[in-house]
């Protein structure tokens, strides 16, 4: 795929905005000679996605004011009306879709996640509060736990009786959770499980609820009975009395303030000797009896434990779709302030601008916008994948990993962006987007944490590209070093390789020494295609061949070989979530029926897509799979595009559907319309009344 073709003088000579504005210009109109335009009703109903209604609901509920967050409560008083919204929630039925039908849930996997992320619109506090109390604590009891421990733990836990911590993380590992240091030991004299943290940084750190509300905990530590180390299970721990102390064994600390999400009580626990019943062990993936003798449907201790922390990937499901959430808010917020704050007499003698009109403010919004969408519709496939996963429709154990693949990639992407897209809005805002009522700083605050917690982004894109690599050596385990090397050699040829996410493409891309035709060809979506996947495919057969020798070096030589290569691994996965998310917007293009709308997200597609590939140009470049003069006009064109899409930013914000209500940011609400309205009235009024005082650079001229 490497760009060769002759250069024509034609082609160096032409004008490569001129030919971009004409070929753009083809684009005008829809099919059937429909004007480009937005119909919001219908693509609003579109975004909402799969669970529309859940969803709608969701959003009807957090209208109410008090599941709000209130800005300059103190630390105690921001955890207390927390924790009564959660109460809250249970009054109002919304935290039980997940839970079985015979503990008064619907078993709605797909809807629960919809409904919860939808919180963070309210505050995110709220959101991951809820999500401790339901989505990991309760979640562990499901979904590790047996008809027993269901019957027995979960209905205080749906109501609230029962507010419980998530007992997984540790000073000392972080995110290694296999060599968690909490030991469970147990007493076959006793029929008991014997708790302990052997050490400081075995302590578990970083708990919601921890701090002050939990009564108990599930707790992730090393089984060991016989003197058999069976690897990390999970254990229902009581923590506190019913006035909140700690019972005898356990011990903690509060984390107090923290940078964002203050109103979570997070903090530290720790065990000495605390003893539980054997029944407390959560067995559906490994059980004790009553003699100490280990059993588990999963002989592989790799594959139990992976099993067992696969069952929990709704966490970043549900980060991943708060993420896009709170992305939309802030463009919604930003788009709508820039379509009214005007600044700069740039176009009249008399009217100022609207800053959106400005290229270089267009240029800081739309493309982070046409990213928002592209989220917003992977996150809905996303969520449909994990639906036929936990509903049981498609539970196989290639069907578990992909889930987890797919979470691993585009939670990082999603995270990330949303901290950019927060920061550039309230950029983009000036000052007014700095006062805490407008919610941009607030937000950015709450969503920090995000990028970290329920896996570290960095370490998730190393999973995705240990993935990418097993995938790839799966499909030469019976090549000979030859045939590996001639097919990096040959990498442009047609492609061999097919993993998780990926496609077979064997269109090449060339330069057609005509920069119309290079034009047309990068407003083609197999051409964008193309770029994108060959970026993935080709990383990681370079970082495979680079560790191929690593299978017959010292383990120490290995680790550093593989080490080496770690942040092109972390790249090339990051390119694997781009790719997934690009796939889903020209997925949901096809379900697109109003020819104005799809015109319109045609080149909000094309703006991610070729931004991506505008991104990674370097790559492109020294890669050979683009000319000099191609790049160029993946640049030209990409302007050009966010030209056209300017007049359809508001529509394309307002799609997202959400009220004022749910952004509570005054600078939303059209007062700043008013007030530049008012404004130029008054000077309006002046000027037609002669009472305008005369600048003085004007007498100056006629001097």
């Amino acid at each position: 795929m490497v760009d060769t073709a002759p250069r024509t003088k034609e082609s160096r000579v032409q004008n490569v905005d001129a030919v971009v504005d004409r070929e753009l210009a083809k684009d005008s109109v829809g099919a059937g000679g429909t004007a480009a335009s937005v119909d919001v009703e219908s693509l609003g109903r579109q975004l909402l996605g799969t669970w529309a209604d859940v969803r709608l609901q969701s959003r009807e509920l957090i209208k109410d004011p008090a599941l709000h967050n209130l800005p300059g409560l103190s630390l105690a008083e921001q955890r207390e009306r927390t924790l009564s919204q959660l109460h809250l929630l249970v009054e109002k039925g919304a935290v039980h879709r997940a839970f079985p039908k015979s503990l008064g849930g619907n078993e709605d996997n797909g809807g629960n996640i919809t409904g919860f992320e939808e919180l963070v619109a309210a505050d995110p506090s709220l959101q991951i509060k809820s999500g401790v109390q339901w989505g990991l604590f309760a979640s562990a009891v499901l979904q590790l736990g047996t008809e027993y421990h269901h019957h027995k733990f979960l209905p205080d836990i749906m109501s609230l009786k029962v507010p419980g911590a998530f007992a997984m993380t540790e000073t000392g590992h972080g995110s290694d959770v296999a060599s968690v240091a909490t030991t469970a030991t147990y007493d076959p004299d006793a029929d008991e499980f014997v708790i302990n943290t052997p050490f400081r940084g075995a302590w578990k750190e970083y708990l919601g609820n921890a701090g002050i509300h939990g009564t108990a905990a599930t707790v992730f530590a090393q089984l060991i009975t016989n003197g058999v180390n069976h690897g990390v299970h999970c254990f229902y721990v009581p923590i506190r009395d019913e006035k909140l102390n700690f019972l005898p064994g356990i011990g903690g600390e509060d984390d107090g303030q923290k940078g964002g999400l203050n109103g979570i009580d997070n903090g530290r626990l720790h065990f000495t000797d605390v003893r539980i019943p054997r029944t407390n062990l959560l067995n559906k993936y490994g059980d004790v009896d009553e003699d100490g003798v280990y059993t588990s449907p999963i002989d592989s201790p790799g594959r139990r434990f992976f099993t067992m922390l696969g069952t929990l990937v709704q966490g970043r499901v549900s980060l991943d779709g708060a993420a896009s959430a709170v992305s939309a808010m802030a463009l919604k917020i930003a788009i709508t302030y820039g379509n009214q704050r005007r600044q700069f007499t740039a176009g009249s003698d008399t009217d100022e601008q609207v800053i959106l009109d400005y290229q270089r403010h267009q240029r800081r919004l739309l493309p982070r916008l046409a990213t928002a969408y592209a989220m917003n519709f992977a996150h809905d496939e996303f969520l449909v994948k994990f639906d036929a996963v936990f509903s049981g429709k498609a539970d196989t154990d290639n069907d578990r990993q992909d889930l987890e693949t797919l979470a691993a990639s585009l939670k990082p992407l999603s995270t990330w962006a949303a901290l950019d897209i927060l920061q550039e809005a309230r950029e983009a805002c000036g000052g007014a987007g700095f006062i805490a009522e407008n919610r941009l700083v607030g937000l950015r605050a709450d969503l920090d944490i995000y990028v970290t917690f329920e896996g570290d982004n960095n370490v998730l894109l190393q999973l995705v590209a240990k993935r990418l690599l097993t995938d790839y050596s799966a499909k030469f385990k019976s090549a000979d070093s030859g045939a590996l090397a001639r097919y990096v050699v040959t990498s442009t040829a047609a492609r061999a390789y097919h993993g998780f996410g990926l496609r077979r493409l064997g269109q090449t891309v060339a330069d057609f020494g005509s920069t119309a035709r290079s034009v047309q060809s990068l407003r083609d979506t197999n051409t964008q295609r193309e770029l994108l996947t060959d970026r993935v495919e080709t990383m990681i057969a370079e970082i495979a061949g680079r560790l191929r020798p690593a299978s017959k070096l010292s383990k120490a030589d290995a680790a550093a070989l593989f080490n080496s290569q770690q942040n092109n691994l972390i790249e090339a996965a990051r390119a694997h979530g781009e790719l997934l998310q690009w796939e889903a917007f020209t997925r949901a293009l096809d379900k697109v029926s109003d020819d104005g709308t799809r015109q319109v997200l045609t080149w909000l597609r094309d703006a991610f897509g070729l931004g991506l590939i505008e991104k990674h140009l370097a790559w492109y470049l020294i890669n050979g799979r683009l000319s000099p003069q191609r790049a160029q006009a993946v640049s030209a064109y990409v302007d050009r595009l966010i030209t056209r899409l300017r007049p359809h930013a508001q529509d394309l914000v307002d799609a997202f559907g959400y009220g004022p209500e749910h952004l509570r940011a005054t600078i939303a609400t059209g007062v700043e319309a008013e007030r530049q309205d008012e404004a130029r009235e008054y000077y309006r009024a002046q000027r037609a009344s002669g009472t305008a005082p005369v600048m003085e650079k004007s007498q100056k001229k006629k001097r």
